[in-house]
């Protein structure tokens, strides 16, 4: 029996239940059409007095139209509690005809109705479903067996005594429903009040309701009552049980004690459920003998700790957390090198040589079986691919993938993890992403190994040492597992956009492939091929609703982007989709082509120009070839003469390497003055000034030494420059030039400034053997070993127009006479 006796409404009841008078009702009076009141969490039942509060306006209003007729009403109650406007179909099809006694307003707003049920009926026909449900209803007789039957007799009394066994069980029951149960003398009415109050999920309640059999409904009641009566004698046991004590430790027990029973007859899992399914996972698992002891250990020390005890949470996630880890789990290889090929193929354009090693490295790893060479680190600017590649081998191996991100990274725990004893403790990145993975042998990609940093808990690149060695990360040991874990058979592929952060031990361990910058023609390809494909997919629209020109494409790479990767122009490329879109969503008109013109107007005015050679007849500029994290790119050097006392000065915001280089130019200039017809006395009477352009862009490193040797040689003497050619390489005091990097990106660059000859150290003859034909093709390039070699080819005899006023070498070589160079 529910708590629905409230004792505030027992007197109430009371009295409407002590002046029931069972009447026989003639169906033939009772309305065919009724108004459906639906109801949440009760079910009425004939002659039973029940309040009612309304709180949905629909209702409202059906309750003040029924108030001012014959106040007969249909009371059906909800199938699901949760819904708030229900229809026909979210009611159960059994409902009792109700008599409004009484009509409350509360102060929220809602209403209250006390109603009386009257009689059972059946929905035959829903009429309306608005502005409330009106049914044609069939009503149905009531059919409980004579009194004067021995088992009829029986049968009610033993309801009675189960109820007033369930009264005095529960004390929650106000005491006046006992005189009224006694008072109830009519075996029907008995029943239904009962079956109203009965505990008893709604279901059931409902089922009872719909029992045709009056006999039949209350056998299935005495079942309700006395399951209830074990229940609460269950309660009872434990409350003596648990009452032992009075002190706090033995309240919390008694909590407990009753906690467990009760979940345990609802079926709801405890604690005990939990250590089960750990223990019937662990069978499974294929451990080595240390793993097995030490799980074991850890398990009877979790079976023997108190479920409400602090510890016994953090013992079972560590337990949970061992158990779940895919301990000599494998997922089966597919070394399909043809198939490995097409994949890669398929998802990167270019990459020749990167794509060529990691196929080689897959060769090796199907006839070796492990994975006991050098990890792959793909090193490059942003945006070329890095992290897909890593993707894309997954995809060809069919192995499961994971990524760590391990950017700003500057505590070693969160690699090799925290001792379980601490509070918060938490295993490694490491380990947590083999869990994630699902395998013991993912393709695991450590993204921007170049940004981890140090600090004073640690340095993280000091346990991705274990990590990443062969010999060593077969035995893992993470320091909240406490046990060593097989990474062996993990296929590490490190990210990193800058080799001269990452220490030279974990560097060793790791096998540098270069993603060099893409060209201008690639990004046009991948654009094609990848980016507008994807955008397009992304963005709702049909492959023909916006086509690309291969003009409209170079003009976005080359005047809105500036980038070796193509990041910025799948931004770009997006956006000018957007706007098609947004057309095509306001039925506008558009152009399906996409044109030159048309860039312009979606992506604003252009961001960058284009390089170009500027053609000048001003004695001290020289282009030279510079490599930035965007690509490659030319760089004007200039140097002005003035009288002075021999000063030399630098702008441009150089670094320190371009200082440097600067100096050492001036140091040789003036060793090998004599070759170059230029007084010695000279650099003591004119001071020096060696600006690169774009001041407020940082500039560094060591490659324009030949450039500035040759920006200074033709200031002093004044002689023209040779047209469109640039240069790159550094020198010695000697006049040795030394070979540099970023050769490609920096042919690129003087290709797409109009440059037509390039002068390279002769030990950079190696990297343009490496380059594609295509990206040499228009251009001439010396290859030099002396700075010598650079003057006499750039340099030219004839002097610059306009040449400004210096002394020359006389024939005398004591003697300085001015002189207009002409």
């Amino acid at each position: 029996m529910s708590s629905a006796l409230a004792e505030e409404e027992g007197e109430e009841i009371m009295s409407f239940i002590t002046s029931e008078v069972e009447k026989k009702i003639d169906t033939k009076d009772l309305p065919q059409e009724v108004d459906i009141l639906p109801v949440k969490n009760a079910v009425l039942f004939p002659g039973v007095v029940f309040p009612i509060t309304v709180n949905r306006q629909k209702s409202i209003k059906l309750i003040k139209k029924v108030n001012k007729g014959n106040r007969i009403i249909g009371i059906i109650t909800q199938k699901n509690q949760q819904v708030e406007e229900p229809q026909s179909s979210d009611l159960y099809l059994t409902g009792t005809l109700a008599y409004i006694l009484k009509t409350l307003v509360m102060p929220d707003g809602s209403t209250t109705i006390i109603i009386q049920g009257k009689n059972r009926f059946h929905i035959e026909k829903i009429i309306q479903e608005e502005p409330w449900i009106t049914a044609e209803v069939k009503y149905l007789t009531e059919k409980f067996p004579p009194s004067s039957k021995k088992e009829t007799k029986v049968l009610f009394q033993s309801i009675k005594e189960a109820s007033f066994k369930i009264l005095k069980l529960n004390p929650e029951i106000p005491r006046e429903a006992h005189i009224a149960i006694s008072n109830i003398h009519s075996n029907s009415f008995l029943t239904h009040f009962l079956c109203s109050n009965v505990n008893a999920d709604l279901s059931e309640r409902q089922k009872l309701l719909e029992t045709e059999d009056g006999g039949e409904r209350a056998e299935l009641l005495l079942q309700y009552m006395m399951r209830d009566i074990q229940m609460l004698t269950i309660k009872q046991d434990i409350q003596n049980k648990a009452f032992t004590d009075i002190d706090q430790q033995q309240k919390d027990y008694f909590l407990r004690q009753q906690m467990k029973v009760l979940q345990n007859e609802l079926g709801f899992d405890g604690p005990e459920k939990d250590i089960e399914k750990i223990k019937t996972k662990a069978s499974k698992k294929q451990w080595s003998k240390e793993t097995q002891e030490h799980f074991q250990k850890e398990f009877d020390k979790l079976s023997r700790i108190n479920s409400n005890s602090p510890e016994f949470a953090l013992s079972l996630n560590y337990v949970e957390f061992f158990v779940n880890l895919p301990w000599n789990e494998y997922t089966n290889d597919d070394f399909d090198i043809k198939n490995a090929e097409s994949v890669l193929d398929t998802d990167h354009y270019g990459m020749k040589k990167v794509k060529k090693r990691i196929i080689e490295y897959l060769a090796v790893l199907k006839l070796k079986g492990d994975m006991k060479s050098p990890i792959m680190c793909l090193y490059g600017p942003p945006g070329v691919g890095k992290t897909s590649l890593g993707k894309s081998v997954a995809r060809a191996l069919k192995r499961n993938y994971v990524r760590l991100s391990l950017g700003a990274l500057h505590d070693e725990a969160e690699i090799r993890g925290h001792r379980k004893t601490y509070i918060g403790a938490m295993p490694g990145k490491i380990i947590s992403h083999i869990s994630k993975a699902k395998s013991s042998n993912p393709v695991f990609i450590l993204d921007e190994i170049d940004k981890v940093n140090r600090d004073h808990r640690g340095d993280p690149s000091h346990a991705l040492l274990e990590v990443l060695d062969p010999e060593q990360n077969n035995n893992f040991l993470d320091n909240y597992l406490e046990v060593g874990y097989d990474l062996s058979k993990v296929l590490f592929i490190a990210t990193a956009n800058n080799l001269d952060s990452i220490q030279a031990p974990l560097r060793d361990r790791m096998e540098i492939i270069e993603l060099s910058g893409y060209t201008v023609e690639e990004k046009i390809e991948i654009a094609k091929k990848h980016i507008i494909p994807k955008q397009k997919k992304e963005h709702g629209l049909k492959a023909n609703e916006v086509i690309f020109s291969t003009e409209s494409i170079r003009k976005i790479i080359e005047n809105y982007t500036k980038e070796s990767g193509v990041r910025g122009l799948e931004r770009n490329i997006a956006s000018v989709i957007r706007n098609r879109a947004s057309c095509i969503a306001k039925k506008e008109i558009f152009s399906k082509n996409i044109k030159l013109t048309d860039i312009p107007q979606i992506l604003g005015s252009e961001i960058y120009d284009r390089e170009e050679y500027q053609v000048n007849d001003i004695a001290g500029i020289v282009t030279g070839l510079a490599w930035t994290p965007y690509g490659g790119e030319i760089l004007q050097i200039e140097s002005s003469l003035y009288r002075g006392t021999g000063k030399i000065t630098l702008s441009g915001q150089l670094g320190d390497v371009m200082k440097e280089s600067a100096m050492a130019a001036m140091s040789f200039l003036k060793s090998y003055a004599e070759a170059l017809s230029i007084h010695y006395k000279i650099f003591n009477e004119y001071d020096v000034h060696v600006h690169v352009p774009a001041g407020a862009v940082p500039k560094d490193g060591p490659s324009a030494g030949i450039t500035l040797v040759t920006s200074l040689a033709s200031a002093f003497t004044q002689r023209k420059i040779k047209e469109r050619i640039a240069m790159t390489g550094e020198i010695t005091l000697s006049g040795k030039v030394l070979p540099v990097g970023g050769i490609k990106e920096k042919l690129l660059a003087s290709k797409r400034a109009g440059i037509q000859e390039v002068i390279l150290s002769s030990k950079n003859k190696k990297d343009i053997d490496e380059i594609d034909e295509l990206y040499k093709k228009g251009l001439k390039i010396n290859y030099i070993n002396h700075i010598s070699e650079v003057l006499k080819i750039a340099l030219l005899e004839e002097k610059v127009k306009n040449p400004i006023r210096i002394y020359t070498l006389s024939e005398t070589p004591n003697t300085i006479t001015p002189q207009d160079s002409q």
